[in-house]
């Protein structure tokens, strides 16, 4: 099962962020096989870290609460809050599959939040320039809550563009970037 995870950092937690980098990573490693996508959300002006997100293949819904509420900036009080959603991998490959690379233009999180019928359920055009693509999904993976992108693109209002922005309660984005050990 795929799950989407973004650890949102809370204010003022830069320090702590710093300090637990390494446990952070290591954590991490334990889940590489089945990690699809991961990297931090970042400022506007792309300096400095506001949240983590991972993207991975776990074995149920109990595993993946495990790995968000397990990690050692949870544990620490580093964040704000943690979303947690089930998610389906439209693009079939991880991140460091993506023919751009992990440099070049600005990288973003879309996440559009909605409710009803799902949108979006169908890859976009210029899927070259996505990185990660899919619905985020209840629970149980029977009802559609949104979908989240990470996307190369020249800016945050073209990134926003791969979903149908209308068709959305909340559409935000997030400056965002290849993450782990380099």
């Amino acid at each position: 099962m795929e799950f989407f995870c973004y650890h949102r950092d809370r204010p003022s937690s830069l320090a702590l962020r710093e300090s637990l980098l390494e446990d952070h990573l290591s954590y991490m490693d334990g889940f590489g096989k089945g990690m699809i996508a991961r990297g931090p959300t970042l400022t506007a002006d792309r300096e400095l870290p506001t949240g983590s997100v991972h993207i991975l293949d776990l074995p149920d819904a109990a595993a993946a609460r495990a790995f968000a509420f397990d990690e050692p900036g949870y544990q620490a009080g580093m964040y704000q809050d943690v979303m947690l959603r089930r998610w389906r991998n439209l693009l079939g490959r991880t991140m460091w599959e993506f023919a751009g690379g992990r440099t070049g233009e600005d990288r973003y999180l879309v996440l559009g939040l909605g409710e009803g019928e799902g949108v979006d359920l169908e890859l976009p055009a210029g899927r070259d320039e996505l990185i990660a693509y899919g619905p985020l999904l209840s629970d149980d993976g029977t009802v559609w809550l949104g979908t989240a992108a990470l996307v190369r693109a020249s800016d945050r209002e073209s990134a926003a563009s791969v979903l149908t922005v209308d068709r959305y309660a909340d559409v935000r984005v997030h400056d965002w970037q290849f993450g782990g050990r380099e």
